[in-house]
């Protein structure tokens, strides 16, 4: 039997994009999945699509009161969760100064808000979901593993772009605070790691994007010479479940992709 069959894991973002390409992994695999995403979003069609092992909760993930419905609602439905997949985010294009004048702050901190802050607030509240319970034997890859969370960087977080700065503070953020987070968390039994994407094929790249910027994109992509599918990125996610000793990590997906 596999880990991830035995796991209840919150995937936030989890309507479209790498969100949605990590529940329906999970839940093919044997997990049990609720979807964590805005009000608005298409994630109660997506769950229903998925089936019976898979549900939603809409969720503002800065708000602590929606998170804290999420996880009370997988433990209603499922039981305790021992899986979070931070796949949440926005993107936004501003330089720093342009001739409308300088970036708004307000552009500035929503971005900040929901990449980083977002995904903070729901590793705290996970986390202490996680350590509340003794857990039986085999809750992870680890005998004594309470959890696993998962976040989710990007490439323009180690490698910024012009017009990027709010969107790459942002990551880097995620990135940096990997590895203390999984230090605070190893004397609980949770593991920590980040991955960092690069150009995949998600509605927050393809919607917005001109055709000739994509096909400019796809060029500086080494190998293989194309974007990577969303599903390409849940793979990832098993493997890090999977292997016990991926803890603190921030694993580059980009196919060699360097956007200096």
């Amino acid at each position: 039997m596999s880990v991830v069959s035995q796991l209840v894991a919150l995937v936030t973002g989890g309507a479209s994009g790498l969100g949605r390409a990590t529940a329906q992994r999970l839940v093919r695999q044997g997990a049990r999945v609720v979807i964590m995403d805005l009000p608005n979003s298409h994630g109660a069609a997506t769950a229903e699509e998925i089936g019976s092992n898979c549900c939603f909760a809409p969720t503002d993930v800065t708000k602590e009161k929606d998170v804290m419905n999420a996880i009370q609602l997988a433990r209603e439905k499922f039981d305790r969760i021992r899986l979070v997949v931070n796949c949440a985010g926005i993107a936004l294009a501003r330089k720093t100064v342009n001739k409308d004048g300088p970036h708004t702050l307000e552009d500035f901190n929503k971005v900040m808000m929901v990449n980083t802050v977002g995904t903070f607030n729901v590793i705290r509240l996970c986390a202490d979901d996680m350590v509340k319970d003794e857990l039986p034997p085999g809750a992870g890859s680890n005998p004594d593993e309470r959890g696993l969370i998962i976040n989710v960087a990007s490439v323009l977080g180690l490698d910024g772009q012009p017009g990027m700065a709010a969107y790459s503070a942002s990551k880097a953020a995620v990135a940096s605070m990997t590895l203390p987070i999984a230090r605070d968390l190893s004397r609980n039994g949770i593991r920590v790691c980040t991955i960092a994407p690069g150009a995949f094929l998600t509605p927050m790249l393809t919607n917005n994007t001109p055709k000739e910027i994509l096909d400019w994109y796809t060029k500086l992509i080494p190998y293989p010479k194309r974007f990577g599918d969303p599903d390409e990125f849940a793979q990832l996610v098993e493997a890090v479940v999977e292997n016990p000793m991926l803890n603190g990590s921030v694993v580059r997906l980009d196919g060699a992709l360097r956007v200096t």
